[in-house]
């Protein structure tokens, strides 16, 4: 798949993931590289790699590519920016 600028996202997959809050604990880094052309394929190597753990928070977590909110459809490859933000509680 080729995007904006010329990058083919399928001849080289691996991805720059950013990691925030327990996703960061979990990893034991702020960012971690992944294999993946789209979103779902960064959560099923993130899965893999972390486990269980890392399926709870996601399932209520948001995935954000290029500062955009994504689907597991949405693309992705070593120029965008993506982002797993935990779900986040609090009030005034």
């Amino acid at each position: 798949m080729e995007r904006p600028g010329g990058a083919d996202y399928a001849v080289n997959p691996m991805v720059t993931v950013r990691l925030f809050a327990s996703l960061r604990e979990l990893a034991g880094a702020s960012r971690v590289d992944v294999e993946a052309t789209d979103v779902a394929g960064v959560l099923r190597a993130l899965s893999e790699r972390l486990g269980p753990r890392f399926d709870g928070i996601m399932a209520a977590g948001t995935v954000v590519v290029n500062g955009d909110r994504a689907e597991p459809d949405t693309p992705v490859g070593p120029a965008d920016e993506v982002a797993l933000l935990p779900p986040v509680s609090g009030g005034a």
